[in-house]
């Protein structure tokens, strides 16, 4: 296998330890400066030039796109892709972790753990959204912050007002967030791999800190995770599109709460915290994808005109909660359930005796009719706001009147 690691930093742990993995096991591997790439584009053949020769020939590429440099960064990797080439992570999979307030909006609807989160740019809306969050103290966050840098932890709604009205005159957008009190200095990395957790450590703070990161001094320990702890990291990573992430959660009262998913995590702090061959276990993750590759099963069950792929959400209230799969008429719709997701569990090709509970999610295939017909009428607002119900709302007409 000829790898390609993408990396500024060539003698950074993380990437350094990446490299020496891949050569342990008999891979041809290269460290490339990800702005020394040169895309060229024209119909029907995609190509890359490194320091001005073309390229054409890695088997697999390992992007570690740092922050700065997202948008150059994810169109290389963007471009490595439709020249047919494996990415540990995908361009979509970065730009979707990178940005934390998108990352939080595609969590929260896939119904994840997060932190009570509000985002807002008007004066007016930031005491009722800090009311919103519980009150102060309230965690302010900078959308494309790093390594704990653009964290703040503000105690009174005053300070929160203040931080957030400065924030907002440099131009930059914040999220305003809940102060889990009961994790304060503390949370947990997991480092996920394809399906898996390889490691996990928790990251304390020292002093008064309350960032546990280990770039702002954190101490870091080993811990086992249970199986909920597990499968929010799994599939936070995955729902994001990301094969390769660190996951960041917060313990608190009600579960696992995830406050970021990082594309190109770190391994010096988790190695040494957990004496485990994480990029070992990377590089093993992209032989195998080289070896064996995923499909994407939405664009090869599409080929039929008429059938693909799609979701069915069983909510409460609907019919066929309480019934066997086999007893809500699957077959004579022309469908087949390749998986039934409930809660953190993933059930593949569950067995036609499994008996369906509310909020179970059916991946199907067959007739995109037939599934249509399956998704429940949402229930309408008891009120639809009036326009003289909003207030201070300009009402325009345009020019036909």
């Amino acid at each position: 296998m000829k790898l390609a690691i993408l990396s500024r930093s060539p003698n950074i742990y993380s990437t350094r330890r990446l490299k020496e993995a891949a050569k342990d096991r008999g891979f041809d591997v290269k460290v490339l400066d990800t702005l020394k790439f040169a895309i060229d584009l024209k119909q029907g053949d995609p190509d890359l030039y490194y320091k001005q020769k073309e390229i054409a020939d890695f088997d697999a590429v390992l992007p570690r796109i740092g922050a700065s440099i997202t948008y150059y960064g994810t169109a290389v990797v963007r471009q490595f892709q439709e020249m047919d080439v494996f990415c540990a992570n995908t361009a979509h999979g970065i730009n979707n972790s990178r940005d934390k307030l998108r990352s939080l909006q595609v969590l929260a609807r896939h119904h994840i753990g997060i932190p009570e989160t509000t985002f807002v740019r008007d004066k007016k809306d930031v005491l009722p959204a800090i009311e919103r969050v519980g009150g102060a103290p309230v965690i302010i966050k900078l959308i494309e912050g790093t390594q704990g840098i653009g964290v703040l932890l503000a105690d009174t709604v005053k300070q929160a007002e203040a931080i957030i009205e400065l924030l907002q005159s440099q131009k930059q957008n914040v999220l305003i967030q809940k102060f889990v009190a009961e994790s304060r200095g503390k949370d947990i990395r997991a480092l996920v791999v394809g399906d898996r957790v390889v490691a996990a450590m928790r990251r304390v703070a020292q002093g008064q800190e309350f960032r546990s990161n280990v770039h702002r001094g954190g101490r870091a320990e080993q811990v086992e995770l249970s199986e909920e702890y597990e499968q929010a990291a799994i599939r936070s990573a995955q729902i994001l599109g990301l094969r390769v992430a660190g996951v960041d959660m917060l313990e608190s009262s009600t579960g696992p709460q995830i406050m970021e998913v990082n594309s190109s995590p770190g391994l010096e702090g988790i190695e040494n915290c957990t004496q485990l061959d994480i990029a070992g276990a990377i590089i093993d993750y992209i032989a195998a994808q080289v070896d064996f590759p995923e499909i994407d099963i939405r664009q090869r069950l599409t080929v039929s005109k008429g059938y693909g792929v799609s979701e069915i959400y069983v909510p409460e209230g609907s019919n066929y909660v309480g019934k066997k799969l086999a007893e809500i008429g699957l077959s004579e719709k022309d469908l087949n359930v390749l998986t039934l997701y409930r809660g953190n569990k993933v059930i593949p090709n569950p067995k036609s005796e499994r008996v369906l509970e509310k909020e179970d999610k059916l991946l199907c295939f067959g007739k995109l009719e037939s599934m249509r017909g399956m998704v429940p009428v949402k229930a309408q607002r008891k009120r639809s706001p009036k326009i003289q119900d909003l207030p201070d709302t300009e009402v325009t007409r345009d020019s036909n009147g």
